[in-house]
């Protein structure tokens, strides 16, 4: 999508270039986009940087031409001086010019964090947007998947909240820290990340909520989590995970079921979280938590 909003925000003519085909191990997954131009900016990347200044040269073509080019490197390339040091091969469709109303609403989709792919015809280029699919070549067409980013909703009071909070922030994923505790929420601020008072239980109604958004809780204080979970148990969180024992969920679980949720709903909350098991640092916990989401997605 960095390239997609390169090319739409551009004041000249660019080249949309995709891997659309993977043979063997490559540095970047099929589907992968880059953004090229006259002047030699670019933006995303294909490779480690081994093949981009070729790219670009043909990308330089391909505007001139005003058609679609393929080129191939590593595997079956006739282009024998350029190495992929994976030792894969990569087919790499450059699209010159693709057009500005497909790319905008490409860019709409993503706002609204719709999945959607873009069909990419090897003669004609970009043709339309398709609805969600698996990337690859279907009739002739290339689609490309894209699909809304994990996005997190963090819970609770103190370190662990912060830290967890600011790595989430770090690597840039869309987020909102929520807490009841006024300064958990302003240490949070100082560091840029978005927050929220919980002035009432549960999830506020306003906070929207889809099947890529992992929900974390991290209280010590048990008593806020239960018509917090409930709420966010009714929806399609891709994961929603609450800090604590075993001892602690045993506790939360009968909560949640006083409130009306059914075995189905409880086995979707995980506890204890994160993929390292017992820890105590708030560090080691924030990465142990991400990782465990990132692996679901």
């Amino acid at each position: 999508m960095d390239a997609i909003g390169a090319l739409a925000d551009a004041e000249t003519d660019g080249v949309l270039a995709l891997i659309t085909a993977v043979e063997g191990p490559s540095y970047r997954p099929l589907g992968a986009a880059m953004a090229l131009f006259p002047d030699g900016r670019r933006v995303g990347s294909l490779s480690s940087g081994c093949i981009e200044k070729d790219v670009q040269h043909h990308a330089d073509s391909a505007l001139v031409e005003g058609r679609p080019l393929q080129i191939r490197y590593g595997k079956g390339s006739p282009y024998f001086d350029i190495q992929l040091p994976c030792g894969g091969g990569l087919e790499i469709t450059l699209v010159p010019r693709p057009p500005l109303v497909l790319l905008h609403r490409a860019i709409e989709l993503r706002l609204a964090r719709e999945p959607f792919a873009l069909a990419i015809s090897p003669e004609r280029g970009l043709c339309y947007i398709a609805a969600d699919r698996p990337t690859g070549y279907d009739n002739g067409l290339f689609h490309a998947a894209v699909r809304p980013e994990p996005r997190f909703l963090i819970f609770g009071k103190g370190p662990e909240t912060i830290v967890f909070a600011g790595l989430v922030h770090s690597a840039q994923f869309p987020s909102l820290l929520l807490s009841h505790d006024e300064e958990t929420l302003e240490l949070a601020s100082e560091s840029g990340i978005a927050t929220r008072l919980l002035a009432r239980d549960g999830l506020p109604p306003d906070v929207s909520v889809d099947r890529w958004t992992a929900a974390v809780l991290f209280y010590h204080d048990h008593d806020h989590e239960p018509p917090i979970l409930r709420d966010l148990l009714r929806t399609d969180a891709c994961y929603i995970g609450a800090q604590g024992s075993r001892r602690a969920r045993e506790g939360r679980n009968a909560a949640l079921m006083r409130l009306g949720m059914c075995d189905a709903d409880i086995a979707r909350l995980k506890g204890p979280i994160g993929l390292i098991p017992s820890t105590r640092d708030p560090r080691t916990l924030a990465i142990s938590v991400l990782a465990e989401v990132l692996s679901l997605q």
